[in-house]
């Protein structure tokens, strides 16, 4: 196994930095077509929007698990074993698919009710998580295929299935919540439809290409569709704090917009264009992460530990470069952004300023995610699951001394996302730097 080359590096990071922008190009235009419906539906779908993904990260956690326990043994040159992990990781992700569901269908829209200031977004709120919560079903299955082409650096495939899925997505977007071309005006109701069917698609799509694929053939993946204990306790060890990790990291952002909510709606709306704008800044950072934690898990399993440096180096030059690309909007011409998502000039001011206050902090965390990617990779998961709740902790301190108690101007409430970010990349570089971290057994 050579060193990497920025060529190779691109070959795989490239297609999943597409599909994360088809992916932000979709949560922009669900935004755009919402705002223009009403503001309370914007609101509603960014709130419940954020309520949907906290409980989707369960199951990307356990599939980035899989991910990392697939990558590491086709880098120990152990094909055998890979379809029993998949197996497994297919019928976990089920069970924990109908937990979830049972939580976000029956008991979710009651508790935004009890909890929200104003009643009428909390009600939308309600329409929608009915609606999307189904979504979960078509998730498992797309994520447990996704899990095992990212970790053999077939992205592509998900590239494909994104643009089909975003494709879908605008289309039944445009036609449910207005009611154009005959259709039913659904409103919220037909925005979480929309998107809910798209990823009906997208499952389709992946299972065609798995069903199909030379790999499936290879590996024998449907011989071992069975649940083998030894692979699920694997999966758990692996999977759980990644799980975790990302449940409470989507949970602390959650609790901030509810917060934010309570304060009153101004600052929500403000709030919520900033977020649909933010994923745009994640597009490499996504991309690179799946890279980062496939490439580590595969040198350390060929004990190749003396070019991991290198391929940091890399990865962070080409992390920052395509964040520039992506996001120099936020600089440059933040007032255009911000009216792309939300038009209403009430809020575009405002809005603007945020967005570029925050753009520094997000260079920065795309420089040091590699290093938290890089403890993923190495199968140290329960110990990025604690950094990760460390980091969260003292987030939401702040949040909450910033929101609910000194009662920032919304502008400056957002600098939380600096100490975030911060300490994240202190934490995660001491660890690396202290920790024998390269001898983890997977």
């Amino acid at each position: 196994m050579l060193a990497l080359r920025y060529k190779t590096i691109l070959g795989v990071a490239l297609p999943m930095m597409v599909t994360g922008f088809i992916q932000s190009i979709v949560l922009l235009t669900d935004a755009s077509l919402i705002a223009r419906y009403s503001t309370e539906a914007f609101d509603a779908v960014g709130n419940a929007g954020l309520l949907y993904v906290t409980l989707f990260m369960c199951l990307a956690g356990m599939a980035d698990g899989a991910q990392i326990i697939i990558a590491r043994r086709i880098g120990q040159q152990k094909p055998e074993l890979i379809g029993q992990v998949f197996g497994s990781t297919a019928w976990t992700l089920f069970v924990l698919a109908c937990l979830l569901f049972t939580v976000l269908y029956l008991f979710i829209p009651s508790s935004i009710v009890s909890y929200s200031q104003n009643l009428s977004i909390a009600k939308l709120q309600g329409i929608y998580i009915e609606q999307r919560s189904f979504a979960l079903f078509f998730a498992m299955i797309t994520l447990a295929i996704q899990a095992f082409f990212l970790a053999e650096g077939k992205t592509w495939v998900v590239l494909v299935s994104a643009i089909l899925t975003a494709c879908f997505n605008g289309i039944l977007d445009y036609l449910l919540i207005f009611g154009n071309y005959g259709f039913p005006e659904l409103g919220i109701r037909g925005a979480a439809l929309a998107s809910t069917i798209a990823d009906s698609v997208g499952m389709c799509t992946m299972l065609c290409f798995l069903i199909f694929s030379k790999e499936q053939q290879k590996y024998q993946l449907f011989a071992y569709f069975k649940v083998d204990w030894t692979s699920v306790k694997e999966l758990l060890k692996v999977g759980s704090p990644l799980m975790l990790q990302g449940f409470s990291a989507l949970a602390t952002w959650t609790l901030f917009f509810t917060w934010l909510e309570q304060k009153g709606t101004f600052d929500l709306t403000v709030s919520q264009n900033i977020r649909s704008i933010y994923f745009l800044a994640f597009v490499p950072i996504w991309g690179f992460a799946g890279t980062t934690k496939t490439y580590i898990s595969q040198y350390l399993g060929a004990n190749k530990i003396d070019q991991i440096p290198i391929i940091q180096r890399k990865i962070q030059f080409l992390t920052v470069c395509f964040m520039l690309l992506t996001f120099h909007g936020a600089l440059l011409y933040p007032e255009s952004m911000i009216r792309m998502v939300n038009p209403a000039e009430t809020y575009v001011s405002k809005s603007a300023d945020i967005l570029k206050l925050i753009a520094i902090s997000i260079l920065l965390f795309g420089f040091i995610s590699v290093y938290f990617q890089t403890i993923h990779g190495s199968g140290n998961t329960l110990h990025s699951m604690l950094i990760e709740f460390f980091t969260v902790g003292v987030y939401s301190i702040f949040c909450f001394l910033f929101i609910k108690v000194w009662a920032f101007d919304v502008y400056w409430i957002w600098t939380v996302e600096y100490i975030y970010f911060g300490i994240l990349g202190i934490v995660s570089i001491t660890y690396l730097k202290k920790y024998n971290w390269q001898n983890k057994q997977v």
